[in-house]
């Protein structure tokens, strides 16, 4: 038996959209029953894919070993990782967490208790204050977890950003690289936003993030001319509610998509040479510039629509050009040492 996740738009507005199948076209009703809760759960669209993806791989891995959710213990969960880090392409330790998250989510919401067995693992660790002050508390998880390296993202030069830049012809492009470059918007919020969401008069911008958070954003003067130059020279005719839609070819007017997006800045990272720009590197630049110009951690994670200042922290990472221009501060202010006789 083979299984396959396909999209049903035509299903009821309270059930999810992705729905795993089988080979004779009957529904997985473990998986998309688990998927229906979610969606009442209001959870996005983007996340409910990334769900249904992760159970469609256990899934298949259930058919491979002849298991099923209902025999799950903790020595299957640890056979599970095992073949994740067999498989090649080798999958992230981020997306084997992930896929483990999801499993224990759904064994708890069909059995109502954590999976069986005697945990193979105890992880020792430590927390304490988002603000960093405190003891440290100590804490123990016996859930088997894969050890994540920690990512440390570079944020791109004002060089890069200039080159990068430049290569645009259009005003709605250079709008979406300002909203990402300025505001610190994602990539699925640039997509999402709808024209009510701005406000001309008020020069800020109504934005959803994740978990439906929503928050509003200042527009710097330039930002706001682009937008304004964007809706009444180049935006086509069209009763799509998108901000951002499709300027030519066959889904003209449509609302864009993120493929669409995709595709123009793997363009654009070709034609300016700057294989680092991406939206997920423009967030990170923001971040950096913003506390680089002096702007309080509480103020950037209100800006960034972080819930937690400890995610704040990820995105702020100090570029090699700005440690050697500290160090050499420190070492110009420092006590100069005389050169002893002997030596002179």
């Amino acid at each position: 038996m083979s299984v396959r996740l396909q999209r049903n738009n035509s299903v009821p507005a309270s059930a999810s959209p992705f729905r795993l199948m089988d080979d004779c076209g009957r529904e997985l009703t473990w998986v998309n029953q688990f998927l229906d809760a979610q969606k009442l759960r209001q959870l996005s669209l983007r996340s409910l894919r990334i769900y249904a993806y992760d159970l469609l791989h256990l899934a298949r891995w259930f058919i491979n070993t002849r298991h099923s959710l209902g025999t799950l213990n903790q020595s299957l969960l640890l056979q599970y990782v095992h073949y994740q880090l067999e498989q090649q392409p080798l999958p992230t330790a981020q997306t084997i967490n992930h896929r483990l998250c999801v499993v224990r989510c759904l064994y708890r919401f069909h059995y109502g208790h954590e999976i069986p067995g005697k945990p193979h693992f105890q992880r020792r660790y430590t927390t304490r204050s988002p603000l960093g002050y405190g003891c440290r508390q100590p804490k123990i998880t016996t859930q088997l977890r894969v050890r994540q390296p920690r990512r440390v993202i570079v944020p791109l030069s004002a060089d890069q950003v200039a080159c990068f830049w430049k290569g645009f012809r259009t005003f709605r492009d250079l709008a979406i690289v300002a909203l990402m470059l300025l505001d610190g918007l994602r990539s699925c919020e640039v997509l999402q936003l709808q024209l009510q969401d701005l406000s001309f008069s008020e020069a800020r911008l109504h934005v959803v993030g994740k978990g439906r958070k929503e928050r509003f954003v200042p527009l710097p003067a330039d930002t706001l001319q682009v937008l304004h130059n964007y809706l009444h020279l180049e935006r086509p005719l069209t009763n799509s509610p998108a901000l951002f839609v499709s300027l030519k070819g066959r889904h003209r007017g449509c609302p864009m998509t993120a493929a669409g997006l995709r595709s123009l800045f793997r363009h654009h990272r070709l034609r300016s040479r700057v294989p680092q720009a991406n939206p997920h590197r423009f967030r990170h630049t923001f971040g950096s510039d913003m506390v680089r110009a002096g702007m309080s951690l509480p103020a950037l994670m209100h800006l960034m629509g972080h819930a937690d200042i400890q995610t704040t922290m990820l995105y702020v990472q100090i570029a090699p050009e700005d440690v050697w221009r500290e160090y050499a501060r420190a070492v110009a202010q420092r006590v100069r040492l005389s050169t002893p006789d002997k030596m002179s």
